[in-house]
């Protein structure tokens, strides 16, 4: 038998997020790194979640990956597809989810499709179409100040047309809290108006399997990690899918490092609580641009710090010293020579016996993963909503975290590593 359920990701944080909803609901997950080639061992599983770096590639490139890793689930057999993106709806409006939704769709031939980044474990929730981050609108939030995606409205129904060649309508509350039926049914009524996508309301878990209930016989929907609860039981109730298993944490040795180039607030929170107990050094850009030896005195000075404890190295910093660095190098070349370290750094120190790493934001961890040479990573269990570890497949012994730079409270870091040890 083939996979059951297949899933496109535009970045790593987010392909991980949904591989955990999947592992907790009971299914056995790979996340692969990039479309997996022939060599790429995926095992005897029931979903495979393709991790793509195309959240802020270009359109026409995003596209391009994003339907290679559809063609190649479907020859693995995937019976359904979920295109997951940020629950924050992280793009710009010239950005890439409403394309890459567009060609997926229209590549499977679907209907009306759904939209739904909501994830009440984290407070994302949507009411009358509009994203909420706990009890702020989406652009009155921290994500109005993000250095690459700045979020300046709420309207999923705006933010997707603004994207999308294709009309965008709501599925409300009401509906979803009068059941599956009721949300298929409006879903259905859409699709006859020639509406390509369904903004679907949703404030708690309970909504979520509504909608994966009705979404049983949809071959795409889009959304974030949370709109895939209700899925496995689909499966399951098929009798396609046995009963949940719990997930194993990898059991890996060695030195702990934390990674964290995330700029959001709550990534800076943590690192504040860590550099209380824990050796910490952050990356100067200005040193980068310079041409000094930044990833040898990273590398000797991590190596130099008792092992143990976990050590700390980031590149975090708040909005306004965001602004000045991107003012001097460009948004463009600043991540990228923040990137170019961090994945050098992790690929020296877990050659020299870092085994376990946590690495905070998506630009971050898709360096990292990159520079590891990882294809593939088995999920394991949940640290806090939205966050697992998992193993590296094929690689020296790795045990990774990746985490959304929004995910986790201010003791993420010493939590994760708890749950290793």
């Amino acid at each position: 038998m083939g996979i059951l359920l297949g899933a496109i990701a535009d970045d790593f944080t987010g392909a991980t997020d949904l591989a955990n909803t999947l592992v907790k609901e009971g299914m056995r997950v790979v996340q692969t790194i990039g479309v997996p080639d022939a060599a790429t061992a995926t095992g005897d599983v029931d979903a495979v979640v393709v991790a793509l770096k195309s959240r802020s590639a270009q359109v026409v490139d995003a596209v391009s990956q994003s339907l290679e890793a559809l063609r190649w689930l479907q020859a693995q057999g995937a019976e359904q597809i979920v295109f997951k993106y940020c629950s924050t709806f992280d793009s710009t409006p010239d950005g890439n989810i409403g394309p890459v939704a567009d060609a997926v769709r229209a590549e499977l031939g679907a209907g009306c499709a759904i939209v739904c980044p909501a994830f009440p474990d984290t407070s994302r929730t949507i009411y009358k179409g509009h994203l909420f981050v706990g009890e702020l609108p989406l652009h009155e939030s921290s994500m109005k100040d993000h250095p690459l995606t700045p979020m300046r409205d709420s309207s999923l129904i705006r933010l997707m047309k603004a994207q999308s060649d294709a009309e965008v309508g709501l599925v409300p509350l009401q509906t979803v809290r009068d059941g599956a039926d009721a949300v298929r049914n409006a879903i259905k009524s859409l699709a006859v108006e020639g509406i390509g996508y369904a903004v679907v309301d949703a404030l708690d878990d309970a909504d979520l399997r509504v909608i994966g209930t009705a979404a049983r016989d949809h071959p795409l929907i889009t959304g974030g990690s949370g709109v895939a609860t209700g899925l496995p039981q689909n499966f399951r109730s098929r009798g396609l899918l046995g009963a949940p298993a719990k997930a194993c944490a990898p059991v890996v040795a060695g030195r702990e490092l934390v990674l964290a180039g995330s700029c959001s607030a709550a990534t800076r929170g943590q690192i504040a609580r860590a550099k209380e107990t824990w050796p910490t050094r952050k990356i100067v850009v200005d040193r980068i641009a310079a041409g000094d030896d930044v990833v040898g005195d990273l590398a000797n000075w991590a190596l130099g710090q008792h092992d143990e404890a976990p050590v700390l190295i980031y590149a975090s910093a708040d909005p306004e010293e965001v602004r000045q660095v991107q003012a001097i190098y460009g948004v463009e070349k600043a991540g990228a020579m923040v990137e170019e370290v961090m994945g050098a750094l992790a690929a020296r120190l877990n050659r020299a016996g870092f085994g376990r790493l946590v690495v905070a934001g998506g630009e971050t961890s898709g360096a990292v993963v990159s520079a590891l040479g990882v294809n593939a990573l088995r999920i394991g269990p949940e640290i806090a909503p939205g966050v697992p570890w998992s193993e590296g497949i094929g690689t020296l012994p790795l045990a990774l975290a990746l985490k959304s730079g929004n995910f986790g409270g201010p003791d993420f870091f010493e939590e994760a590593f708890e749950v290793v040890r």
